[in-house]
């Protein structure tokens, strides 16, 4: 069984020959390809050539297409510095400031932007070049996430919270979203098996979950519709303590969400299989913190841990909660691949 068929039992909640593995290691792949993160990024070939060289040297059982998360706001005009050892970063002030700022997010063609363009050129070189073998996700910012690249994270929550910028939010948040779905059928036309979107503001840590959903629910839901019309697998990411389960299955009936904490109605990792196992693929949760001061016997044990809670009839798929530290060597990551071949076993 290769990884792909191994992924594709474990979404339909079906057990396969042993639970898939997926620390996201994207953020070291440049390194054991030896240049720098800036190059990694900009040149799609070898971002693909290094994603690829790692996947296959770890062990790895999915590809996710996670580069950065400036991706989609840059290609608004936000002014971005890309660095040699970590991921690029906005540059400078905010974007966007006042009322007339949000002018600036007007309809643009992902097809034809600098950064978007080269995801959807990413995509097409995986799926074409390990396709068969592996599941191909394309990582994809949510609306509000985008939004917030260009405002800063206390500014979108101002705008949110004063009434003459919150329809000017909503409105332009519907823009983004239009701007998405054309994104995600790019993708998708690339070859994607599915899109992941990031819903970093749906998590008790940002923001409420019923203002979650005025501001954004409906924008992802119509994301996760347009993708399930095309027959592909829609997933979440979010790695905010608290992530709102019940409610963004509610909006979007996700494949999987990728997690780092549990949701605010679970206690504990049999509650939440108990309650959401049937109805997602769960992706998680080892904490990415936790690696840089671990070892070996304690990372073990909490890799049995959740195998043992969330194995159970598939729809597991264990992983890191968050990237990979991106200056850490990967014995942590060969470890985590050792116990799902041995410890996860069906």
């Amino acid at each position: 069984m290769n990884a792909r068929e191994r992924v594709m039992k474990i979404l339909n909640h079906e057990e396969a020959d042993r639970v898939p593995v997926y620390p996201i290691c994207n953020s070291i792949s440049w390194r054991k390809y030896g240049i720098g993160y800036d190059e990694w990024t900009k040149d799609p070939e070898k971002c693909a050539d290094a994603i690829i060289k790692t996947t296959e040297d770890l062990g790895l059982d999915v590809i996710v297409t996670l580069v950065d998360l400036s991706v989609e706001a840059a290609d608004w005009g936000m002014d971005i510095t890309y660095y040699p050892d970590k991921a690029v970063m906005p540059s400078g002030d905010t974007f966007i400031k006042t009322l007339e700022d949000y002018e600036k997010v007007v309809p643009i063609n992902p097809r034809k932007t600098e950064r978007m363009s080269k995801m959807i050129e990413l995509t097409k070189i995986l799926v074409e070049k390990k396709g068969k073998e592996y599941p191909i996700i394309a990582f994809v910012f949510g609306p509000m996430g985008i939004l917030s690249m260009m405002t800063g994270l206390e500014g979108l929550m101002m705008h949110c919270m004063k009434k003459k910028m919150k329809d000017k939010v909503k409105e332009k948040i519907n823009v983004v979203t239009d701007v998405l779905i054309e994104y995600s059928n790019a993708l998708i036309e690339a070859g994607a098996d599915g899109i992941m979107y990031d819903t970093l503001y749906s998590s008790k840590t940002i923001m409420r979950a019923s203002m979650w959903d005025e501001f954004e629910g409906a924008a992802l839901q119509r994301l996760a519709e347009n993708v399930h019309r095309q027959g592909k697998a829609f997933m979440i990411h979010n790695c905010g303590d608290g992530i709102y389960f019940k409610e963004q299955i509610a909006r979007m009936h996700p494949e999987a969400i990728s997690m780092l904490y549990l949701p605010p109605d679970c206690g504990t990792m049999e509650e939440l299989k108990e309650k959401y196992g049937s109805q997602t693929t769960i992706i998680g949760h080892i904490d990415p913190g936790f690696l840089m001061v671990a070892d070996d016997e304690r990372l073990r044990k909490l890799c049995r841990e959740q195998i043992d809670a969330y194995k159970k009839d598939g729809g597991f798929i264990l992983a890191t909660g968050c990237e990979y530290p991106a200056l850490m060597d990967d014995h942590f990551a060969r470890v985590m691949v050792e116990e799902a071949n041995t410890y996860g076993k069906y």
